[in-house]
């Protein structure tokens, strides 16, 4: 049945052009360039036979209204076909420059246009579809006369090798096709059944290649990275070593008083020990049994040193004394004389020059609440100064008494102190504002029996004790020139286990003699055995030992008022003070 449709084979876009079939021309699009279609088989363009065996005559294509005539011989040319998409103008890769008649590869925009100056890689010509670039399309050629050689059609293909030639006529092209410009190479050029070929994608040298350029730079910038890091290293370990040397990047400096050239005070303690300790010595005795540690002052510039009994008492007899000095400098020392009773003694250096005498104050003119310093060794530091007031006065002590005969135990009617004194003070100053002595340290009262748990001797406690100057200056001179001491005496034996309030008289002496002594001061005064003496010079006496220190703290020859009991009466006598050698 006739549709009035042609039943014909279709061309695909894919297949090649045959002979017989009407080949489909360039596409009639806005280019520059517009392909004009060869002149159709006038044997082909006749008729076709359709499947009921009626023949069919196609009609001419319309041409255009701007077109020259047709010669009266010549055939109408078939009508041009319609390409499937437009030219892709970019090239894309990598299918190289397509032709009309093969799918468009995806359009891609164009980078933006270089800046001015800017090198930029030649434009992609395309390959011909075997990968050679394609030549240079030649300038448009005139209309070929009617007994030319058929042209090829216009469409870019380039026919293979193998395919017949189709003897065409030759068709004048239109007035406006002969008068655009000749088609871009890249269209002209491009085979889409050439053979396979990697397309041309990056003009250039092949990804990937190192250029000579390229491997000068890689080596450049190697080389500059390694001196890079030997210049930190080295400024890293000049950072390092400094850091390690100064303590840090930055010097600390606290702020601090400048140097001051001023002295203290005489009054004050600074002052003080100023002025004493280069007159103050300290005592190393050693004994064949025993050894101490002491402290001393110098008394003249003949190199007497007064300091206490004990502290001399382990040399003994054949024993080493060394004195040394403030300022480093250390003398042997030999003992003058000593005295148990008062516990002084005198050690004298020879040998030294420059010695500067402590001098001696008054302690009778001491009130309770007077500032002192007390200067000495304290478990052989020397030169250690401490500060106190006076505590007390006239407090009767007694020290000593190891032996357990009592020849050694000493009275003192002592200055106390809470300036802190400790075992190696013994036999060291005790000075005023002045910087005067006004008494020897001699004795401390510990909190338990005087020994430490450790076996060790007792520390301070505040309760300190000195001899006052007075009497160790009339003892120092009596040693110093006789080498030895005498003490005041009344000539009675006191009963030293009464236990009531007073001083009794014992109803007999030592080895069976009697209890006053027949022709002595008391025996003349009147005393008689029994007698509870209660004063002394109008003071309150509570006890035997504390009437001995009373007495002590005169000088032989001195008068005395006795206040005593006898029979429940009270008594009023006086005295002269005998004398008696020390031992």
């Amino acid at each position: 049945m006739e549709d009035g449709k042609s039943t014909g084979p279709k061309a695909k876009w894919w297949s090649r052009p045959t002979p017989g079939r009407t080949t489909r021309t360039a596409p009639d699009e806005p280019s520059p360039v517009e392909d004009t279609a060869p002149a159709a088989d006038p044997t082909a363009m006749a008729a076709a036979v359709a499947d009921d065996g009626e023949s069919r005559t196609t009609a001419p294509e319309a041409q255009p209204v701007d077109a020259p005539p047709l010669p009266p011989a010549a055939v109408p040319p078939a009508r041009p076909m319609t390409p499937l998409h437009e030219p892709d103008q970019y090239s894309t890769p990598p299918y190289g420059g397509p032709g009309p008649w093969a799918p468009a590869p995806p359009v891609q925009r164009p980078v933006p246009t270089p800046a001015h100056g800017t090198p930029v890689p030649p434009q992609y010509a395309g390959t011909n579809g075997a990968g050679l670039p394609a030549p240079t399309a030649p300038a448009p050629a005139q209309p070929a006369p009617a007994s030319a050689a058929p042209a090829q059609p216009a469409t870019g293909f380039a026919p293979p090798p193998h395919a017949p030639q189709q003897p065409q006529q030759a068709q004048p092209q239109a007035q406006h096709q002969s008068q655009s410009p000749a088609p871009s190479a890249q269209w002209l050029q491009y085979d889409p059944w050439g053979a396979p070929r990697q397309p041309l994608t990056n003009p250039g040298p092949p990804l990937g290649a190192d250029t000579g350029r390229r491997k000068s730079r890689r080596g450049s910038l190697l080389i500059g990275a390694v001196l890079l890091a030997l210049v930190a290293g080295g400024i890293g370990g000049g950072i390092g070593a400094y850091i390690e040397r100064n303590g840090g990047l930055t010097r600390v400096e606290l702020p601090q008083t400048g140097h001051s050239a001023g002295g203290r005070a005489p009054d004050s303690v600074a002052g003080i020990a100023a002025s004493a300790l280069p007159s103050v010595v300290t005592l190393h005795v050693t004994g064949a049994t025993e050894s101490g540690t002491g402290t001393g002052f110098v008394l003249d510039r003949s190199g007497h040193i007064l300091t206490n009994n004990h502290v001399v008492a382990p040399a003994g007899r054949g024993g080493e004394i060394t004195v040394t000095f403030s300022g480093g400098e250390t003398a042997r020392g030999e003992v003058v004389g000593k005295d148990s009773g008062y516990d002084l003694a005198v050690v004298k250096v020879t040998g030294v020059s420059g010695l500067k005498p402590l001098p001696l104050g008054n302690s009778d003119n001491v009130q309770v609440g007077d500032p002192v310093v007390a200067i000495g060794a304290p478990f052989d530091l020397s030169n250690t100064v401490t500060s106190g007031i006076i505590s007390a006065k006239d407090r009767p002590i007694t020290a000593g008494g190891e032996k357990g005969d009592g020849s050694d135990i000493s009275y003192v009617d002592a200055l106390q102190t809470d300036a802190p004194i400790n075992p190696g003070n013994s036999g060291g100053p005790l000075v005023d504002t002045d910087a005067h002595v006004i008494g020897i340290n001699s004795a401390i009262r510990a909190a338990d029996s005087g020994a430490s748990e450790e076996g060790g001797q007792a520390g301070s406690i505040g309760l300190g004790f000195a001899i006052p100057i007075n009497q160790g200056k009339r003892v120092a001179e009596e040693l110093i020139n006789t080498g030895k001491a005498t003490h005041p005496v009344i000539g009675v034996t006191l009963d030293m286990k009464y236990t009531g309030d007073g001083a009794r008289v014992g109803s007999k002496g030592a080895a069976g003699k009697p209890a006053v002594t027949p022709g002595g001061p008391g025996a003349k005064a009147g005393i008689r055995p029994g007698d509870v003496i209660t004063e002394v010079d109008g003071r309150r006496v509570h006890s035997g030992e504390e009437l001995i220190v009373k007495i002590r703290a005169h000088r032989p020859g001195d008068h005395l008022d006795l206040t005593l009991t006898r029979g429940g009466k009270d008594l009023s006598i006086s005295l002269t003070l005998g004398s008696a050698s020390g031992t």
